[in-house]
């Protein structure tokens, strides 16, 4: 599939059959989502991978009992790192090994402008691991679907018992789940004519913005 038939042939899926994804099959969808872009390319996002039932049951718990969360064949936890350090001395050195950069003084002053960052309220930098994590958690869905494998993001979870329950370190940020497994054949979520979209008219805004446009709702013509 083209990018632009598996965006619109996508959908957040509920109902998931029995045919289990292999490793290579994943292996291939993280490692496609590993390409998302996050600012400075600091790329803060790590990804918890749960197949067995009992890991799968534990997260249904915390997950309000969403049954879809056992029922597919793997459930992602999106999880962001708060500190922008994390990885930067790791990414500048390839920087400038690919020579992005020039030299050690601005692969130096780089460093500066991320560990300024690293001082940021806890809450901005939520926010700051939340924007790239959320670009590759999407990336991450149509990554599977281009496989043939259906996904779904969820927010409905309590961040505070899944970090209990997975014993995630401080500093990491619960972002969604993602459920990821084969569709069932009779999958309501995929047969069913695609849910309306706001129209570009609506939501695109050049040069000023105007939020008094009127709501309205159409299926977009796209992906053959």
């Amino acid at each position: 599939m083209g990018f632009t038939e598996v965006a619109a042939t996508r959908r957040s899926v509920h109902q998931y059959s029995d045919d289990p994804i292999d490793r290579s099959t994943l292996d291939t969808i993280f490692e496609t989502a590993t390409l998302a872009p996050s600012g400075y390319n600091l790329q803060p996002w790590e990804f918890l991978v749960l197949r067995d039932d009992e890991t799968k049951t534990a997260l249904k718990e915390v997950a309000s009992g969403q049954e879809h969360v056992v029922d597919a064949d793997t459930a992602v936890v999106i999880l962001g790192n708060t500190d922008p350090m994390a990885h930067a001395e790791t990414v500048f050195d390839d920087w400038l090994a690919k020579e992005y950069i020039p030299n050690e003084d601005v692969r130096d002053t780089l460093l500066d402008n991320v560990e300024a960052m690293a001082g940021m309220s806890e809450a901005e930098r939520r926010v700051w691991t939340t924007r790239s994590s959320a670009l590759a958690a999407m990336t991450l869905m149509y990554a599977a679907w281009e496989h043939g494998v259906a996904s779904c993001p969820m927010e409905g979870f309590d961040d505070d018992a899944l970090v209990q329950t997975f014993d995630i370190p401080d500093g990491y940020e619960p972002v969604m789940i993602v459920t990821l497994g084969y569709p069932d054949e009779e999958a309501s979520d995929i047969e069913n004519e695609r849910k309306g979209r706001r129209p570009i008219e609506n939501v695109v805004h050049y040069e000023s913005f105007d939020p008094s446009a009127e709501t309205t709702l159409e299926t977009p013509d796209i992906g053959g």
